[in-house]
């Protein structure tokens, strides 16, 4: 059977739990999901426009909801393309539940925004703040998949700090267009 990019690693090639059973699909799909939350809130925050933070938190959701469906879905075309068999009504369902830490990557994002929307602060605030802890989130995935994998600390802190680049990006792109 060929080698596919989530084959898991050989048996006691890297320790268990949650991370360290696949570390590169967390960090792929929650990379993905902590920059799309990024970007959204960056661009559904309009400097003068009318704050609407819970029409915001439903956007940036469904925005999730769709990509990690339609991930999950280019899964099943792309087996089905490679010849390796037709996709079973349960497989194409599990390929797209098997996108949760995409959507799950953007909760916090959206529960500022509700909180915003909740009265408990300004949009501003909550999408400024949201952006600054995506960033944190976006160090903290990618240095806990390097050392799940296996790397050092000192290794896994240079992947954190390049995939934080990734919030800074966001962070800069929005303060330059508004």
């Amino acid at each position: 059977m060929p080698a596919h990019a989530g084959s898991c690693p050989a048996e006691g090639a890297a320790p268990k739990g949650i991370l360290r059973r696949r570390p590169e699909r967390w960090l792929f799909k929650g990379i993905y999901g902590l920059v799309l939350a990024s970007a959204l809130v960056a661009a559904l925050d309009v400097p003068g426009g009318e704050a609407n933070p819970g029409q915001d938190a439903l956007w940036v959701l469904l925005t999730a909801l769709t990509s990690g469906a339609a991930h999950g879905y280019a899964h099943v075309i792309a087996q089905r393309a490679s010849g390796d068999g037709a996709a079973g009504a349960s497989s194409r369902l599990r390929a797209v539940l098997a996108e949760w830490p995409l959507i799950a990557a953007v909760l916090p994002t959206v529960v500022m925004l509700l909180a915003a929307a909740g009265g408990w602060w300004a949009e501003d605030t909550a999408a400024g703040t949201a952006l600054v802890l995506n960033t944190v989130l976006l160090f903290a995935l990618g240095t806990s998949a390097a050392r799940a994998a296996g790397l050092g600390r000192l290794s896994s802190c240079r992947a954190g700090l390049l995939d934080m680049l990734l919030g800074l990006v966001v962070i800069a792109a929005d303060a330059l267009i508004e």
